[in-house]
């Protein structure tokens, strides 16, 4: 049935193509008056055509005014007599469908369809006929096999389809195929084989008159907030050049401090941006110029598997000079340590899987020279002996090891590799050995979860463990010092020969000299969290890493503050200032952080004691809305960071605020299905229910005020797009064809019109987490779920349309934002909690070169990036 309803379209359509208007009124019949249409063969005079979209191919529906019809053509039940119909005949642009009215005309001045003239001899249905009851299903059989005849014929024709791709059922209710429908008044695409119907603006009069291609602005990665030391090492050091180097999500970040330590802003960045998953660890070359980072496994888009890799790369112009190990580590590189003695020709790579295999690499051809399971415990650092690349000390769970590799040189997979294990002897053997450090005379300190410094000493030759030169020496402990209450997370040997050591639970900083007496101290403030790194700057200069993403500048004498800082936990809410360069975040760490897009630093950060989810300022800037996990929202003053407004509603998470244009009202939806409207002072301190949008079936997701601040658009999380009259009661527009045309005053929503071109072929409805268009209209960005950041044109209403797309973030991209002038723009990770800022560079502008496009229906493994 179905296949004939589409067939009485194609056929309706054609002949509308096909016969000129004069055509349409048969010698001696009266012209139809009005907009009235006579009716094509077959069918009686007295009905009215209208077109539908539905499903994936458009039917034509005739409506009787004096009698239903056959139930062939019934298109479901007829609406209650005087009830808002809409032209497309659907319940919601994401929902099931029902029928339009009896005797209800299409949308007026869109689509005329131009009628064929009437036979002489066509049978009225209202009217009496020479055919009798048993001629009629003969004819009715008969009308059914040409319609799909004609059928057929198109379907094998793409030049009568005026050039559009081929249209195709939807998939199953688990499918993730995307398809799209195109016609004249509405565009229908599916998302896991639910139609969600768009309409299109009267202003366009054919998709094929839409911008195509990748817009001409490009992306430039401008600053990366934050930095990764809640759960990773050996990821802090300072190049010859001066900069300091360390990693947060598949990013490498070149940093160089500006003015006096803890100068607001100061220095600059640059990036290594070869990586395709997070970076785990880091080691420099003793030429201080070049940087063996490692990456953990992950999978691309389509589930397959990216392994794990060693890059080498240039620190002056970031290339990459030698990749190391691929398909030889699994899961993710833990470990990583150049050879010192042999001006750094060796590399030492411990993997993370169950057995934390040894290797050691020529690092200038890029071969595998020795290989050994080394333990079933985590391995947390490795490290060469400065004087003797043969010998190779690691640490970690329970165990201090030390190996001997012999031969192999230059032969790969030759050389061997034994191992010595530490032997705590009277000592309390320590859960955990998180660092080591070679002294000068050749003894080496271990930092434990006890707190505890201890020295290793060398013992005399052991024969039965030879090396390369003969027998090797052996190392015990030879004392003990007590020096932090909780686990030593750092050590570091100044150039001066005193050593460094970093406190977790106690947060002390302590210079130790000869004999592990303690020089000089000093404590790092509370809210950065435990010490995890120590690099040692120009001078006096320390740099310092913390467990709380924060990197500090400072000395022991006159103590640290920050130069970097980040969230620790999983981000979500993001919003940029209506008049400055700023932008505020929030997310699972419970912090809500205001931050200087300028000077590149954190303006001020307050605990929210519970999780952030989502922000938006107030017009005037004054106050900003926060929606937490609860159902409960904030309103802060911006200036004193002062809670002025405190609401509960109901008791489900947030998931977005957004204040209307003009400041009038806020708009709260929730995952309770409703949409809380709230009239709002002059200032955004004062608020009062003004209603409720009650409609959706599922959580909202998503929503935008008209640019009048009279009406919303909202998406749910079952692809509904719905509108609703604010000023008019809350009340939901039920005849959404009518707002084809209303303007936006932000458009944030992921399905619409304008927008449904940046969806990927195959999509399962949540691949894309955010979408934000440009103040100026011309470009809209997408945060989508295989860590990626996209650049369409606006408006982006062409199926499978071409982006622009950037890499760099190791996680989910949860959200995008543009700043007040369109010059930067916001993305931020969601578990690696890494904060990008982006330059925008328009058509021509100077720069690195542009992205190399990519179609979303097949979004590239991060491997094939990149700008």
């Amino acid at each position: 049935m179905e296949l004939v309803k589409a067939a009485l379209a194609e056929a309706l359509r054609l002949l509308r193509l096909q016969v000129p208007p004069s055509s349409l009124q048969e010698s001696g019949t009266p012209a139809p008056p009005g907009d009235s249409l006579a009716a094509p063969p077959g069918l009686p005079p007295t009905c009215t055509p209208s077109l539908v979209s539905r499903g994936t191919q458009t039917e034509t529906e005739v409506e009787l005014k004096s009698s239903p019809g056959p139930p062939g053509l019934s298109n479901g039940p007829s609406a209650p007599q005087g009830a808002s119909e809409e032209p497309s005949g659907t319940q919601s642009e994401g929902g099931g469908s029902s029928s339009s009215g009896a005797g209800s005309p299409g949308p007026p001045g869109i689509l005329r369809p131009l009628q064929p003239p009437q036979r002489a001899d066509t049978p009225r249905r209202n009217s009496s006929s020479s055919s009798s009851p048993s001629e009629r299903p003969r004819q009715k059989l008969s009308r059914k096999a040409i319609s799909s005849a004609n059928l057929l014929v198109r379907t094998g024709s793409t030049e009568s389809r005026g050039g559009k791709d081929p249209l195709s059922s939807p998939g199953g209710p688990g499918s993730r195929r995307s398809n799209y429908n195109l016609e004249g008044i509405s565009v229908k695409m599916f998302l896991r084989g639910r139609p969600i119907t768009m309409y299109i603006p009267s202003g366009i009069r054919s998709l094929e008159e839409l911008p195509s291609g990748p817009p001409p602005e490009t992306l430039s990665l401008d600053w990366v907030y934050g930095y990764r030391g809640r759960d990773s090492r050996s990821n802090l050091f300072v190049l010859r050049s001066g900069e300091v180097v360390y990693f947060i999500a598949c990013v490498v970040v070149l940093y160089r401090p500006g003015g006096g330590p803890g100068g607001p802003g100061g220095g600059g960045q640059r990036h290594y941006r070869g990586h395709t998953d997070c970076v785990r660890c880091l080691a420099v070359h003793p030429d201080g110029i070049r940087v063996a980072s490692g990456q953990t496994a992950g999978v691309d888009k389509d589930g397959k598997p990216l392994q794990p890799v060693v890059h080498i790369w240039d620190s002056e112009t970031l290339l990459k000079l030698q990749e190391i190990g691929l398909g030889a580590f699994e899961r993710g590189v833990g470990a990583l340590a150049f050879s010192a003695a042999d001006q750094g020709a060796f590399l030492c790579v411990v993997d993370d899987s169950n057995e934390h295999m040894l290797s050691v690499w020529d690092c200038s051809r890029g071969m595998k020279l020795a290989e050994i399971k080394s333990t079933n415990d985590s391995v947390l650092a490795v490290g060469f002996n400065p004087r003797d690349s043969s010998c190779i000390v690691t640490s970690g769970k329970s165990h201090v090891h030390f190996w001997n590799w012999s031969g192999g040189i230059g032969v790969p997979g030759n050389g061997t590799l034994t191992r010595k294990q530490g032997v705590f002897g009277k000592y309390k053997k320590p859960k955990f050995i998180p660092c080591f450090v070679f002294l000068p005379d050749g003894d080496i300190l271990t930092g434990d979860s006890e707190g505890n410094i201890l020295t290793w000493g060398r013992s005399p030759s052991d024969s039965k463990t030879p090396g390369r030169g003969g027998a090797k020496e052996t190392y015990g402990i030879v004392a003990q010092a007590h020096a932090h209450e909780g686990s030593i997370f750092a050590l570091c040997l100044r150039r001066d020969g005193t050593v460094l050591s970093g406190g977790g639970r106690d947060r002390r900083l302590v210079q130790w000299g000869p004999g592990l007496v303690a020089l000089q101290e000093a404590e790092i403030p509370e809210h950065f969290g435990a010490v995890r790194a120590i690099a040692e700057g120009p001078g006096s200069e320390l740099l310092v890493g913390t467990t709380k993403n924060a990197l500090l500048r400072g000395d022991l004498a006159q103590g640290f503050s920050p130069v970097i800082q980040g969230h620790t936990d999983e981000l979500w809410g993001l919003c940029t200032h209506p008049s400055q360069n700023r932008f505020l975040t929030c997310g699972h760490d419970r912090q809500l952080c205001l931050w200087d897009g300028e000077s590149h630093a954190l303006a001020w950060s307050i605990d929210l004691k519970e999780t952030g989810l989502c922000a938006d300022f107030h017009p005037s800037g004054a106050v900003v809305a926060v929606g937490l996990n609860t159902g409960r929202w904030l309103v802060l003053d911006t200036e004193t960071r002062e809670i002025v407004s405190d609401v509960i509603d109901g008791n489900e998470q947030l998931s977005v605020v957004r204040y209307s244009p003009d400041g009038l009202y806020l708009a709260i939806g929730s995952h309770d299905n409703v949409i809380y409207i709230y009239s709002v002072s002059s200032d955004g301190a004062k608020s009062s229910r003004f209603g409720r949008c009650m409609g959706h079936s599922s959580f909202i997701t998503h929503l935008d005020w008209s640019k009048d601040g009279n009406f919303i658009m909202s998406n749910s999380g079952d692809y509904e797009i719905l509108y609703w009259d604010v000023a008019g009661g809350c009340k939901q527009l039920k005849n959404r064809y009518e707002s084809r045309d209303r303007e936006w005053a932000t458009y944030t929503c992921v399905l619409g019109f304008h927008v449904y071109g940046v969806w990927p072929d195959g999509s399962d409805g949540t691949d894309i987490n955010s979408l934000c268009r440009s103040h100026n209209e011309r470009v809209v960005a997408v945060a989508d779920d295989f860590c990626k950041v996209h650049l369409f044109q606006y408006p982006c209403a062409r199926a499978k349309a071409p982006s622009r797309m950037y890499g760099g973030h190791g996680s989910h991209v949860t959200s995008v934002r543009f700043t007040h002038d369109d010059s930067h723009l916001i993305s931020l990770g969601g578990k690696d909690a890494s904060i990008f800022q982006w330059r925008v560079l328009g058509a021509g502008g100077a720069g690195p070169a542009p992205a190399t496009p990519s179609r979303t229906p097949s979004l590239s493994p991060a491997s094939s990036l990149d700008v």
